[in-house]
């Protein structure tokens, strides 16, 4: 996962959390990246784009003609085995402007239901319901629906042999490949917001306490997690403390912003009672093995430079030995 900060930490000098509209957030984004299985259908509709050739399927209850090709009738319900290739041109159905473009429902000659796909060359001013289009291929197959770079405007009337039964068809694309991207706006609230708003102006770590237990609680939270009441005292707690539990990362996965490698610990800060996740840095793997345990003494390496307002001011927290 790459996270980013935001440059609203310019409020650090009167405290966060003084306006709800004024809490500050950092920029996050989640990528994943995966594959998707077309399916028997699909999977020959991509493959002959690179023919430049339109696959729908026919019900055999409805004889309805879907385009994209389906295994199944979305009107009926019946398996739709049957392929076959419309025309690559056809009207529109209808139209909408979007940030990346023009989209329209195209009804291809010879096809019962409508493919979505770009418009090109025309605004919103230029098209009309029932106006002619046709597909403009892309110079390389690629496998994916983009073959079709998208639909112009076409005078061409429409085709006399609609549809007609694939033969010979292409290897199908079993697969494709994905990414999906989500950037969004993480806010801090009054809580975290005020952590990070200390973290940065004087690298010091603060909690809230109980009023009934007297626990406290780091992160700080609006809520005792065992009394369930509200909580009130903000208190300093020390940047050391004593590991609680730890775990050795060798997995690589996706989203992982260290290289493994690396050492997750569950470490109680002194002054606090409940249990801060963080790296243990400045020792080495091997050494880890043998030399931590729970109990082991760490403190706190703080980043030089700007900080930026969240826990990454700590690079990580280094084990204090006896010897």
């Amino acid at each position: 996962m790459d996270r980013t900060t935001s440059a609203s930490m310019e409020m650090r000098s009167e405290g966060l959390g003084t306006t709800p509209s004024e809490h500050p957030a950092f920029a996050g984004r989640i990528e994943l990246p995966y594959k998707l299985t077309t399916g028997r259908a699909a999977s020959v509709f991509l493959a002959e784009l690179a023919s430049r050739r339109i696959v729908g399927s026919r019900c055999p209850s409805c004889a309805r003609v879907l385009v994209p090709a389906q295994d199944f009738c979305a009107e009926c319900g019946t398996a739709a085995e049957e392929l076959v290739v419309v025309a690559s041109a056809g009207s529109l159905s209808g139209f909408t402007e979007t940030a990346a473009g023009v989209l329209g429902l195209i009804r291809l000659d010879g096809a019962s239901t409508d493919l979505v796909h770009r418009i090109l060359d025309a605004g919103l001013a230029d098209l009309q319901v029932g106006q002619r289009v046709a597909a403009r291929w892309a110079e390389e197959a690629q496998g994916s629906v983009l073959d079709i770079v998208g639909f112009a405007a076409d005078d061409a009337p429409a085709a006399s042999e609609e549809v007609r039964p694939l033969s010979d068809p292409s290897d199908p694309v079993i697969e494709q490949p994905y990414r999906l991207r989500l950037d969004y706006q993480h806010a801090y609230g009054p809580y975290y917001g005020r952590l990070f708003d200390e973290i940065a102006t004087s690298r010091r770590i603060q909690g809230v306490r109980c009023p009934r237990c007297e626990c406290v609680l780091v992160p700080p939270r609006e809520y005792c997690d065992t009394c369930f009441v509200r909580t009130a005292e903000w208190v300093d707690v020390a940047d050391t403390g004593v590991i609680k539990a730890f775990s050795i990362i060798h997995l690589e996965f996706v989203g992982q912003v260290r290289e493994p490698p690396y050492i997750y610990a569950e470490i109680v800060l002194d002054g606090a009672a409940t249990r801060l996740i963080h790296t243990v840095g400045g020792i080495e793997v091997e050494e880890a093995m043998e030399r931590l345990h729970p109990g082991t003494a760490v403190r706190a390496v703080w980043k030089d430079g700007e900080p930026v307002g969240t826990l990454e001011d700590i690079v990580y927290f280094e084990p204090v030995f006896d010897d």
